[in-house]
């Protein structure tokens, strides 16, 4: 908890429906603040990924990073650059469901077809393992009829599933801290932003 929260003003109400316009003035206010760290929150949760190898050849932070750099070197723009550094960031609080945690964060700031493809990259990326676990490794072929299909597929292909290599470059954690800064500057789309503008 910030120190600083146990004396900023706040609300009065107890219930949502009683709360006045000047409560969410003081709430939007605080809000902003709040809003303009969400890219000091991100990087601290990506470095939880570090040293979690989870049996994989390089930790979790590594594969991140590497699938990043690929997409850089290769010239994507960097709301690009930005899903492929955070496309695994659920690992750690969504073992079961991660792409759903990094589709989410990333919504209100990237194109709709980079968001579907962080969505739905699991279900790409399975295309590479699911049939070693007795799973279907078509199960990508549901959604063929996407726009964003070769989209997804390419990224699997090119950026994430080549990510585990230990000789592969892997630029710092740094280097995409100031691409993530600026694609998470403002969100593109929120039902919030209209009222917080």
């Amino acid at each position: 908890m910030n120190p600083a929260d146990t004396r900023s003003p706040r609300a009065t109400f107890t219930s949502i429906e009683t709360s006045t316009a000047e409560d969410w003035q003081l709430i939007a206010k605080e809000f902003g603040g709040f809003a303009r760290q969400l890219p000091d929150r991100i990087l601290t949760h990506l470095k939880l990924l570090e040293g979690d190898f989870g049996g994989f050849p390089i930790d979790r932070l590594s594969h991140c990073l590497q699938t990043a750099t690929r997409a850089h070197r290769d010239g994507r723009d960097e709301a690009y650059v930005v899903c492929a550094l955070l496309h695994d960031l659920g690992d750690v609080l969504a073992t079961w469901n991660h792409p759903d945690v990094a589709a989410a964060l990333i919504k209100p700031f990237v194109p709709e077809a980079y968001h579907w493809m962080v969505a739905h990259h699991g279900i790409f990326q399975g295309y590479y393992f699911f049939h070693h676990l007795g799973m279907d490794r078509d199960m990508r072929e549901a959604y063929r009829d996407s726009p964003h299909y070769t989209l997804t597929e390419e990224f699997c292909a090119k950026y994430d599933s080549p990510a585990f290599d230990p000789a592969a470059e892997t630029l710092p954690l740094d280097h995409f801290e100031p691409m993530l800064r600026r694609v998470f500057a403002e969100p593109r789309h929120s039902i919030y932003r209209a009222a917080l503008d």
